[in-house]
């Protein structure tokens, strides 16, 4: 199943939560993706071994100001990506 979203990533945000955005482009709500993999599974009882396979696939660019990166917090998610280079 293919989804689009819109990705923003905002190095001057506030917030941590405001610097990586995922959002769907028609309702702008933020995706729940353990709904999706919950919907998968037929949202049967049980636990599961899964593999997500997420590819990402750029259909549209904006850069916004001068900076290229964006940091996302690690102390949640020890496998998180540190930094999130933008193609430039």
């Amino acid at each position: 199943m293919i989804k689009h979203y819109i990705l923003n990533l905002n190095p001057q945000a506030n917030s941590d939560w405001d610097r990586c955005l995922l959002r769907n482009p028609i309702t702008g709500e933020r995706p729940d993706l353990i709904a999706e993999i919950a919907k998968a599974v037929n949202n049967q009882g049980g636990s599961y071994l899964i593999e997500v396979d997420l590819q990402v696939k750029i259909l549209e660019q904006n850069l916004a100001g001068q900076s290229n990166t964006v940091e996302l917090p690690t102390e949640k998610n020890p496998t998180a990506i540190d930094r999130t280079r933008l193609a430039s």
